[in-house]
C-alpha cells in the first residue's frame, strides 16, 4: 500500500514537471494532454488518475506556485512597512526572481484565464489571495501622512499587474532588461506610485 501511494505521487510529480517544461517550449494551448503524459513517460490513462482534465493540472501547478511562494516570503525576517523603500525593494526582488523561475506556469495561467472563464475566475481569486496578503503592509500609510493612489486593494493589483506586464515583456524578449535594471526600475516605480514620494 504505501509503495502504491509513492508511485502514485511519483507519476503526479512527473506529469508537473513534463507540463511545466513543455508550457515552456509550446505553451499551455499547444500542449495536448498526450504530450504531457509521453513527457512524462507515462500512460494517458495515469493521466486521468490524478487530473480531470489539463485546468486541473493547471490548477494544481497554481496551487504549488502559491504554497512554494509562501514558503519563500517566509523564509527571512523582513520589513511588511511599504513606507520604507527598502521593504518595497525586498518584496518586489523576491517576487520578480520567484515569478521568472515559474514563468512558465504563469505564463500558461494568463493563456487559459483567454479561453476558460471558470479558469479566468480560478485566476482572478488567486490573484486576490495574494493582494490579500500583503494588505499589511500598507497600515502604516495613515500614520506616515502618506495617501495611497486609490483603495488599498486597487493599489496592490496596479503594483501586482506592473510587475506581471514588465516580467511578460522581459520573458517574451520585447524588452532587454536585467533582472537588476527590472527591480530598480519597479522598485522606484512602485514606491513612488504608493507613496507619492522619489525612492
Amino acid at each position: 500500500m504505501a509503495r502504491r501511494k509513492e508511485q502514485s505521487a511519483e507519476t503526479e510529480q512527473a506529469l508537473k514537471d513534463a507540463a511545466r517544461r513543455l508550457f515552456a517550449e509550446r505553451g499551455y494551448l499547444n500542449t495536448k494532454i498526450t504530450d504531457i503524459t509521453a513527457a512524462a513517460g507515462r500512460s494517458a490513462g495515469s493521466f486521468y488518475n490524478h487530473f480531470a482534465g489539463k485546468e486541473e493540472l493547471l490548477q494544481a501547478l497554481l496551487r504549488d506556485f502559491g504554497e512554494a511562494g509562501d514558503i519563500a516570503a517566509d523564509a527571512a525576517e523582513h520589513s511588511p512597512d511599504f513606507t520604507d523603500p527598502a521593504a518595497v525593494r525586498y518584496h518586489v526582488r523576491n517576487y520578480w526572481q520567484f515569478a521568472r523561475a515559474h514563468w512558465p506556469v504563469l505564463r500558461a495561467v494568463g493563456q487559459a484565464a483567454l479561453v476558460n472563464d471558470e479558469f479566468a475566475h480560478v485566476a482572478a481569486r488567486f490573484a486576490a489571495e495574494e493582494r490579500a496578503e500583503l494588505a499589511d503592509h500598507l497600515d502604516g500609510f495613515d500614520a506616515a501622512g502618506l495617501t495611497l493612489p486609490s483603495t488599498p486593494d486597487a493599489s496592490l493589483a496596479m503594483a501586482f499587474l506592473m510587475v506581471q506586464a514588465l516580467l511578460e515583456a522581459v520573458e517574451e524578449g520585447a524588452l532587454a532588461l536585467t533582472d537588476a535594471q527590472a527591480i530598480d526600475g519597479l522598485t522606484r516605480f512602485i514606491y513612488r506610485g504608493l507613496t507619492g514620494r522619489d525612492y
